[in-house]
């Protein structure tokens, strides 16, 4: 079983769309792999830097509300799991982008509006890391010399996915 978490890149915006997370120029590219350069290249935000070593060393990502709105494309989960990101956390997610991240087997994790302050203020510490117990429903974040343990909510079926592996292995095991 992989492991979910690891270190934490906070992106303090809501409405963070495909395009941004990849390009739909790159939506050719014939493997996952091919995708990997193109991470959150788009994304606009003060201080942000997608090829910085940050960005490219995290495990979990945290965000604000409606995340992974825009188009349908898989893609968008597809490009954090090749860049070993398999957690989402935010406030909401669009309805098919949260879908395609647990069909992949990854884990979208959606929190009230004040644990996201609170998980945001972890954001200034250089050592901030987020690890996702699945099986528990619970991340414990640290950083700067603290750290909390949240619980979160996901439905059983979701649940089964990520721990599956994603859709096909747990269709696999299923049928």
């Amino acid at each position: 079983m992989k492991s979910f978490g690891g270190p934490a890149l906070f992106l303090d915006r809501s409405d963070i769309n495909t395009d941004e997370i990849i390009p739909a120029k790159y939506l050719t590219e014939i493997t996952k792999e091919d995708l990997k350069p193109y991470l959150l290249e788009d994304l606009k935000l003060p201080g942000f830097d997608p090829k910085s070593e940050k960005t490219l060393k995290s495990g979990v990502v945290v965000s604000r509300a409606n995340f992974g709105c825009g188009s349908s494309r898989e893609h968008a989960p597809w490009v954090f799991e090749v860049n070993g990101m398999n957690v989402v956390i935010a406030e909401s997610f669009a309805r098919i982008f949260r879908q395609n991240m647990f069909n992949c087997g990854m884990a979208a994790i959606e929190l009230p509006a004040d644990q996201i302050e609170r998980l945001f203020g972890y954001a200034g510490a250089a050592d901030a890391s987020i690890d996702v117990d699945v099986e528990n429903q619970k991340l414990t974040v640290a950083g700067g010399g603290k750290s909390e343990i949240i619980q979160f909510d996901l439905s059983p079926f979701d649940k089964a996915l990520v721990l599956a592996g994603g859709w096909v292995d747990y269709a696999d095991s299923k049928y």
